[in-house]
């Protein structure tokens, strides 16, 4: 009997193993990239020295990201950033310091992560790279001492869902909001230790900077990975980044999927995920109103230049002026971003508008730098979590929605569909 064919997963997991690797199988593979933050690394380097580690696998493949808390907010945070860098110089490893951005953003930027690969980091948005037709995941720091090492992780292969995205997103239909529809369907745990694989008429549409936003948030329902197939978007996209080809990898048609999930695009409308849950998701139409006094641009999920452009486009219709009471804050989620932002005129615009805008990195997302919200504030924010407390302040109530719609509500001072701003005169 001949054995069915094999998902993307399955078939990455098995080049790095060289094992038939299936899903449900703990395989140990070889990775390509070993990524850390200095949220993670702190511990790692730790971890690192109680398993006697001496030296790096690759220090080519291994790099570090100062992110989380860039600028560092505290005299303890600016001591992790020494500690990284010393075990950098150490060890003849790549930092990306304060300032140059989000970890996984600057891999994909700088054309270190291409098709085929198995990339690691201790961030659980590593996930994003999966768009680059790869197998990104999050480990924790234990793992990724173990890694620095000895230049293999284990894993179990996954199993796959298949996301179908089919027919096209109507007019002021963001990625983000299908995204948010997603991840709502699938649930937090919905896609828990496994793949979801993109395809469907709708990928066709998608640039990588919306493929991004997808595989991102992914892990929001569990994913251990979030994958694309290889298209002339995802060569676009590297041409100008690297000269490295990597190993394009595509499904089987007998391939095994362990559900499949169809998004009808043109069904869905602007969304917004409401306190305190990235999943739990409705219709914008039906929060619209609640008042917003705080609006964040920025994160792995809305921080390139094309989340800002949008956003820009929707302010600009409404008056190019910020609602009074509410502050707008803007943080691109890398120095490539921040310099093509200077240049096109966006970062000037902001700033006229009254926006702060900060450091490249995570920002304002996680808490641990830039602005936090006052006791009681409602925030809406184009990043991927939620959670109480998320940016720093237990009593805030955070909102998730697209690039346009945090717009919208910058400009007029509550949740609105931002297909409304600027259309009455």
């Amino acid at each position: 009997m001949t054995a069915a064919g094999k998902t993307i997963s399955e078939k990455i997991l098995s080049t790095k193993s060289k094992t038939d690797a299936r899903a449900g199988d703990v395989v140990v593979c070889t990775v390509d990239l070993v990524l850390g933050t200095d949220a993670s690394s702190p511990m790692a380097i730790d971890y690192f020295t109680r398993m006697g580690g001496e030296r790096l696998f690759d220090a080519s493949r291994v790099a570090f990201s100062l992110d989380h808390y860039s600028p560092p907010s505290s005299p303890k945070t600016a001591a992790f950033h020494a500690q990284v860098r010393a075990f950098a110089q150490q060890h003849g490893a790549q930092v990306f310091d304060v300032g140059e951005g989000i970890s996984h953003q600057i891999i994909a930027e700088r054309g270190r992560a291409v098709p085929g690969d198995l990339v690691i980091g201790a961030d659980s948005h590593t996930v994003t790279c999966g768009a680059l037709n790869l197998f990104a995941t999050g480990v924790g720091s234990s793992d990724l001492a173990a890694a620095m090492i000895t230049g293999t992780i284990w894993l179990r292969v996954p199993e796959t869902i298949k996301v179908v995205l089919d027919g096209s997103r109507p007019r002021g239909v963001a990625p983000k909001d299908v995204a948010l529809t997603m991840i709502a369907q699938l649930g937090a745990e919905g896609a828990n230790y496994k793949t979801l694989e993109f395809s469907g008429s709708g990928v066709d549409d998608l640039t990588l900077e919306d493929r991004f936003v997808f595989s991102n948030l992914a892990v929001e329902a569990g994913a251990k990975a979030a994958i694309f197939a290889n298209d002339s978007a995802t060569t676009d996209y590297l041409t100008t980044r690297t000269s490295a080809r990597g190993t394009p990898v595509a499904s089987d048609e007998d391939a095994v999927f362990a559900s499949e999930l169809v998004l009808r695009l043109d069904e869905i409308t602007p969304r917004v995920a409401i306190p305190h849950s990235p999943n739990h998701v409705v219709p914008l139409e039906d929060v619209s109103n609640v008042p917003v006094h705080m609006v964040f641009l920025g994160t792995c999920t809305g921080g390139r230049v094309v989340d800002f452009h949008e956003a820009v486009a929707v302010l600009e219709r409404g008056g190019s002026r910020i609602a009074p009471g509410v502050q707008l804050v803007a943080t691109p989620a890398s120095r490539e971003v921040y310099l093509r932002l200077i240049d096109d005129g966006t970062i000037a615009k902001l700033a006229a508008m009254g926006a702060i805008v900060t450091t490249p990195g995570c920002g304002a997302c996680c808490g641990t730098s830039g602005a936090i919200p006052g006791d009681g504030m409602n925030v809406v924010s184009t990043a991927n979590r939620n959670f109480k407390a998320r940016m720093g302040n237990a009593t805030a109530s955070i909102y998730l929605a697209s690039p346009a719609a945090c717009a919208a509500a910058a400009v007029t001072g509550h949740l609105i569909d931002p297909r409304t701003v600027g259309s009455h005169g």
